[in-house]
């Protein structure tokens, strides 16, 4: 008979599955269909692992972003993908993310609780070198994504240049290199006519 511990990580580990059903605006490799959270939280995962060399500050703690880009979203579980750029469903996006990690980290053992929603909120506040990292992996993925599938949810949404370096803008403050590469794949999208000016 499994331990009561281990029924709830199993739990847990069955509620998160939820997270391969949850659609987010952008479009993956080839424009067939949207990405899944689940998708996004991989690919973000393996930047992560990837791109870890270009982040300024050295003692970075790679294993703790990977814990923070693939925690960060599972509480669109309950409270739904909302877009980035749309703002009216952002007034009570916090709110609603809230009351999803509650009921979502009460899932697991209380220890794990504790850390799991701990990496979230710390990702939410982004004041660690490490939650900031995860942030811009969080903007640099997407872009990523736009720029393969010749900008077709920036085009659905009417999404503008301003709109996309707004959103873009804190990444030189972890990684120059990072900043640099958004900057040229922003300009690039303009010159394609992925992305409107």
């Amino acid at each position: 008979m499994s331990s009561e511990r281990l029924t709830k990580q199993m739990n847990f580990l069955a509620e998160i599955d939820k997270l391969k059903q949850i659609y987010r605006q952008n479009f993956i490799t080839g424009g067939q269909r949207n990405e899944t959270d689940a998708e996004h939280s991989w690919h973000m995962a393996m930047m992560a692992i990837l791109l870890g060399e270009y982040v300024k500050d050295r003692s970075v703690n790679i294993l703790q972003v990977l814990k923070m880009v693939l925690i960060h979203d599972i509480v669109e579980i309950d409270a739904g993908d909302t877009y980035c750029f749309d703002e009216r469903a952002g007034l009570d996006k916090a709110e609603r993310e809230q009351r999803a990690a509650k009921r979502l980290f009460r899932l697991l053992p209380e220890d794990q609780a504790a850390e799991y929603n701990g990496l979230w909120e710390e990702f939410e506040r982004q004041q660690t070198a490490e939650a900031c990292f995860a942030a811009a992996l969080d903007r640099l993925q997407p872009l990523l994504l736009h720029q393969l599938t010749a900008g077709k949810a920036w085009k659905q949404h009417g999404i503008t240049s301003s709109k996309v370096y707004e959103r873009n803008k804190r990444t030189r403050e972890i990684s120059t290199e990072l900043g640099d590469l958004v900057q040229e794949m922003i300009e690039s999208a303009i010159e394609k006519g992925y992305l409107a000016k």
